[in-house]
């Protein structure tokens, strides 16, 4: 790795990543780890439909007639498409909710993965966007689709973490955590968004919660946190933590039922990682949910 400016994320020669600092807790180190590693065929596969690469899921009905018959040799193709397209459609649904933004404003996609949503955002907008991440393999990635699109001097991905990012104080109108939350503490998250956000800016977040209503974490839940090795937060905590960092939810939405059935076409294909069954039984029995909370800062 060249020596980089974390500032500007420049590197000394062409395609390197931003300095990556040594993390600050060994959690931080397993996570970086964790997605350095990471190359599962669900989301390289979906990513190749188009050249959008997500680390997410999707949401909205299945398109039956797109996908045809089951014994159709191209079967296969199909519903790997149809399963991109709803992880989109996720995506759009995030990118509805940031609110107006103009060409000239910078977007902060925090917890970026392979920059799949980096790239909508800047295809609808015309606007900068800055994505962080704690795995170096994920922004070569997306720097790499960056300039393969030609769009690098828009959209950048930087290896730092999420709760300490180089970005000025108000430089963002807008903010999000697309399924990445999980992985931090929601005080010291939401107050950083609080720091980079510009006062009336927009924060954004897509995210699986335990229901407080169930009484605990369920199975499902413990699952779920041991395959991902992250740490899944309540509903509550989300909306306590936000108050307590001048973010004022505008918009609570339950996706649950939206993308119960991407999962279930999910856990009928040949990329299946076996976390499938948990998370399809925990939004059944409603100890899991799947939320959009949009909030502005005042």
């Amino acid at each position: 790795m060249t020596s980089t400016d974390l500032s500007t994320g420049t590197g000394t020669s062409a395609g390197t990543s931003p300095f990556i600092p040594t993390p600050t807790t060994p959690y931080q180190g397993d996570i970086a780890r964790y997605w350095d590693h990471e190359a599962r065929p669900v989301n390289l596969r979906l990513g190749d439909v188009d050249g959008l690469y997500h680390h997410h899921y999707g949401i909205g009905d299945v398109d039956h007639a797109a996908l045809g018959d089951t014994e159709d040799s191209a079967y296969e193709k199909k519903l790997i498409a149809e399963l991109h397209r709803l992880e989109s459609a996720q995506a759009e649904v995030l990118l509805d909710h940031l609110g107006a933004i103009g060409r000239d404003d910078t977007l902060v996609d925090a917890g970026c993965g392979r920059g799949g949503s980096m790239v909508m955002a800047h295809q609808r907008f015309g606007c900068k966007v800055e994505g962080v991440t704690l795995s170096a393999k994920q922004a070569d990635f997306a720097n790499r689709r960056a300039r393969e699109l030609g769009i690098e001097d828009h959209v950048r991905a930087r290896v730092c973490n999420m709760l300490s990012t180089p970005f000025e104080t108000g430089q963002a109108a807008a903010s999000w955590n697309n399924e990445s939350s999980m992985y931090v503490d929601l005080h010291d998250l939401f107050s950083e968004h609080s720091r980079v956000l510009a006062v009336g800016g927009r924060y954004v977040t897509i995210t699986g919660c335990w229901n407080p209503r169930y009484g605990q974490p369920s199975k499902w839940v413990s699952q779920i946190n041991a395959h991902f090795e992250c740490n899944i937060h309540s509903r509550r905590e989300y909306l306590r933590a936000m108050a307590d960092n001048r973010l004022v939810p505008q918009a609570v939405i339950d996706l649950t039922p939206a993308t119960l059935p991407y999962w279930e076409l999910r856990a009928t294909s040949p990329l299946v990682t076996g976390i499938e069954e948990a998370f399809i039984n925990s939004y059944k029995d409603g100890s899991f949910q799947y939320l959009l909370i949009a909030a502005d800062r005042i």
